[in-house]
């Protein structure tokens, strides 16, 4: 039976897939210039016998082929891109490169999808169809690595008829997984501020146009546009995140430069707030005597899971590990790029229970001491494999 032996063969390799993510934690690159983890990766392919091509510069894309090729197409999606945070953990296998850190489990992915690759090659005659293979630079920056493979083609040639991505849960107990149908995550944009005004003696303010004070009126003020301009039911978050201005205790600046975040989940809402994010800047701005530039860095759509696939998905799931182990995935404000993928074909993400608190495995991602348990990935594995090999999508 074709689950057995995926769930056999993810035992069988789950100490070489260890080894696996802890070179790739050991050794984590930023976004767009994963030059040696996109070798890592295409030497890993060609070592099982995976042909593949270079993509977006740093990505890489696989192809294996099972029984009747043509007959379906699945794509199974990794980010390969670590981000700018120094880590913490003393482990042996701690990051080298300083300030640089799989702080969000693209590692974990990456391993997931080479493991699953070789599976999937050894047991290409026992399924049907073509399995693509998305090894995605540049997940954690702007436009998104998954905007520059769909320009580049990845979506064609073939054409998946749908994709699959998994993510870290460091809140999901190590041996399970969640699903979600719909909208699972946001949209996110990045705002940047700059105003601009007379600043001179902090003992005289009546010389100047505080461009200080000018900003905290626009920092509380925007939190009005969430709570009185939009719907309740509608999840939406503006956060400012830095202030940057003036730098010793006597001098009003003359320049305050700020930056944040939006994260929606409707683009017609997403597409007001951006009016009304610059109208109210501006005109706050305008009527404290000071001049305001804003501008809005449009990222990510929100990811949006296909019910159909989800849910086959999640069935299938159910099969490879036990019931009680699948649960639901919450909605989250975090955004991915993988949302671009889900806007233009069947797509479902789903987690991967990292956490075990017997351990201290706790820490959340994006922080220097987030780490996971590796039971999780011979499961993350399985899971890949059989997904792909027994979707279908109509």
């Amino acid at each position: 039976m074709l689950q057995n032996l995926i769930k056999d063969l993810a035992k069988k390799y789950a100490a070489n897939n260890i080894a696996t993510r802890q070179h790739l934690h050991a050794h984590p690159e930023l976004s767009y210039v994963e030059y040696e983890t996109s070798k890592y990766i295409q030497q890993h392919l060609t070592a099982i016998g995976i042909p593949y091509k270079v993509m977006a510069t740093t990505g890489v894309v696989g192809i294996i082929e099972g029984q009747n090729p043509t007959s379906r197409v699945i794509a199974l999606r990794a980010d390969i891109d670590a981000l700018p945070i120094q880590e913490e953990n003393e482990l042996p296998y701690k990051s080298i490169n300083n300030g640089v850190m799989h702080a969000c489990g693209h590692d974990v992915h990456t391993t997931c999808l080479l493991g699953a690759a070789k599976i999937l090659y050894e047991l290409k005659d026992q399924w049907q169809g073509t399995v693509k293979l998305i090894f995605q630079p540049g997940e954690e920056k702007n436009p998104g690595g998954a905007s520059l493979l769909i320009k580049e083609g990845v979506l064609q040639n073939p054409a998946p008829q749908g994709i699959i991505g998994l993510h870290v849960h460091p809140g999901l107990a190590v041996g399970k997984l969640s699903f979600r149908s719909g909208m699972v995550m946001a949209s996110a944009d990045e705002l940047y501020i700059t105003l601009t005004g007379k600043g001179g003696h902090a003992a005289a303010p009546h010389l100047t146009v505080d461009t200080l004070l000018v900003a905290s009126h626009i920092i509380i003020g925007l939190q009005h546009l969430v709570s009185r301009y939009n719907n309740p039911f509608n999840p939406c978050v503006i956060s400012i995140t830095s202030v940057q201005g003036g730098n010793t205790t006597n001098v009003i600046p003359s320049t305050v430069k700020l930056m944040g975040t939006l994260r929606c989940m409707n683009e017609q809402w997403r597409t007001k707030v951006h009016t009304l994010i610059t109208n109210y800047i501006t005109q706050t701005a305008l009527s404290m005597g000071i001049t305001a530039v804003v501008h809005i860095d449009i990222g990510y759509p929100f990811v949006v899971n296909n019910e159909a696939l989800t849910e086959q998905a999640r069935s299938l799931a159910k099969q490879l590990i036990a019931p009680e182990l699948i649960e639901e995935t919450e909605l989250r404000m975090g955004a991915e790029d993988f949302g671009y993928y889900s806007h233009l074909i069947p797509a479902t993400f789903f987690r991967l229970g990292v956490m075990n608190n017997e351990k201290g495995i706790t820490h959340g991602v994006h922080t220097p001491l987030f780490n996971i348990d590796e039971n999780a990935i011979e499961v993350g594995v399985a899971a890949m494999a059989w997904l792909a090999t027994s979707v279908v999508v109509k």
